[in-house]
């Protein structure tokens, strides 16, 4: 048997009684490490032994049930379930440890196809064991069901939280599917030409390297599979990605409190096009300006200044769990505006680690490379903080950030004076639109331009009231648009 190469880092066989331990595993399914010592070893770094946690759990006895702690383990970035503790981490000692000892490895390798490093301690007399399993690169289930950590827990992966779980385990993500089904002429155009334009102002792609078919810059930014279509390409310049990802869209709402909401738009776009659009919207619908002078400059202060909220924007959208078809929400209320947006923080990150220099890890890395190119996003792990810095520079308060129930991302900015603009303004905005959807729905074949002779505005303005009802999702436009009708919902 060859000696451990861990000793170094910790382990010291002499001092425990184990089956299996501190050698080069002689079967398909050992690893060649010792777990023990790098599990004790990253607990120690973390200063994580007083507590339960993602790599520690404590249990006063043995049950066959808590295989699935070991297999959240493997799946996760491995950890050790100490058997003879109680849940405040007292040592309460076992009286089988022997035969656990006998019987454990068989059972974890049959049931799971793993190994374990297992071994006895002694503590004033009461003994214990310690079950340290290692990170595995491929996924292990337990009786055909996979399992993960999550924080001190152990959860049972099903539906899109295990889609994704295969996914990375496979190095592929959710965004980097392939989709049958789709061709290239199903895109938007104008997504495409909003994609280039970014990024020649940004630097980032030149000229030259944009001067290809659309298809060649999809396949440029690895948004192809051999004949295949990737789910990011889909979400970022197909002209209705919905109908491949529900609930791809943003929902905007103006709220008087929590119960009473006074109207609502929606935006339903490519993704690339998207940011521009929802700040459009939100600014010229929802926030009220203040208007100043320098001189004879006119100066435009909002209360959430643009910086801030269209990072905040981009990186809902950028980083959101398109899976969940839960679309992204911005609730707008008098003192406050709050964005709400699906998504998963990185194995093992907790808002904390959000909210000081990390590494930039996201959700969705085809989606982020097309933002990135078009110089929308900086792919530093920077965005709450050039959030946080840009209200600071507008003399306003800190925004919040909050992470509930797994997977709900909220971002809080607030405002000491009235945030909404005038209710006023939008009353007409919205009897014109009325006027507007009144004469489509007695001529449905109706254009734009027509609209604009019979009611006495200008063609510009119409067309800005039809987008403002299309992204409402109050009429929608079928066919082309010279033979295409109108459907008012």
């Amino acid at each position: 048997m060859e000696l451990c190469a861990f000793e170094g880092l910790g382990c010291n066989p002499n001092k425990h009684r184990r089956r299996r331990f501190c050698v080069v595993g002689t079967t398909k399914h050992c690893l060649p490490v010792c777990f023990h010592a790098i599990i004790k070893h990253k607990l120690d770094d973390e200063e994580a032994l007083t507590v339960e946690n993602q790599i520690l759990e404590w249990k006063e006895t043995w049950r066959d049930e808590y295989m699935k702690t070991l297999c959240a383990f493997a799946n996760a970035s491995g950890g050790t379930l100490e058997i003879g503790r109680a849940d405040n981490g007292e040592i309460v000692g076992i009286a089988d440890t022997a035969k656990l000892l006998e019987n454990l490895p068989n059972k974890i390798k049959n049931a799971m196809a793993i190994v374990a490093d297992i071994a006895a301690h002694d503590s004033d007399g009461k003994e214990y064991i310690t079950i340290t399993v290692g990170a595995y690169p491929f996924p292990i289930s337990y009786h055909g069901v996979y399992y993960a950590r999550s924080g001190s827990t152990t959860q049972e992966l099903t539906g899109s939280a295990l889609d994704e779980f295969i996914f990375r385990k496979q190095g592929k993500t959710w965004d980097g599917v392939p989709v049958p089904h789709v061709k290239i002429d199903d895109f938007e155009s104008d997504a495409f030409k909003v994609f280039r334009r970014k990024a020649i102002e940004s630097t980032r792609l030149s000229k030259r390297d944009l001067d290809i078919t659309d298809a060649k810059l999809l396949d440029t930014l690895q948004l192809t599979e051999g004949d295949y279509i990737k789910r990011a390409a889909i979400l970022l310049f197909h002209q209705d990605p919905e109908k491949w990802v529900p609930g791809a869209y943003v929902k905007i709402g103006m709220f008087a409190n929590d119960a009473d909401l006074l109207y609502q738009h929606e935006v339903h776009c490519p993704l690339i096009m998207m940011p521009d659009r929802v700040m459009e919207t939100v600014y010229l619908n929802y926030f009220k300006g203040i208007i100043s002078y320098e001189g004879i400059q006119r100066i435009e202060t909002y209360p959430v200044p643009h910086p801030a909220f269209r990072e905040a924007i981009t990186n809902a959208i950028c980083h959101r769990d398109y899976s969940t078809g839960i679309p992204i929400q911005i609730k707008v209320f008098p003192d406050r505006v709050i964005i709400y947006n699906d998504g998963r923080l990185p194995e093992n990150w907790s808002v904390q680690d959000l909210l000081t220099t990390h590494r930039s890890e996201p959700h969705n890395p085809m989606i982020a490379n097309a933002f990135f190119r078009a110089g929308m996003i900086e792919s530093w792990g920077r965005g709450i903080e050039n959030i946080t810095n840009a209200c600071k520079i507008a003399g306003q308060r800190e925004p919040t950030f909050e992470f509930k129930r797994g997977r709900e991302f909220s971002v809080m900015f607030y405002s000491d004076g009235d945030i909404t603009t005038n209710i006023t303004t939008n009353a007409t905005a919205n009897e014109t639109q009325k006027r507007i959807v009144a004469v489509m729905s007695t001529n449905p074949n109706v254009t734009a331009k027509a609209i604009a002779v019979e009611l006495g505005i200008a063609e510009r303005n119409i067309k800005n009231h039809i987008k403002s009802l299309k992204d409402a999702g109050m009429i929608e436009r079928v066919g082309a648009t010279k033979n295409g009708h109108w459907i008012v919902k």
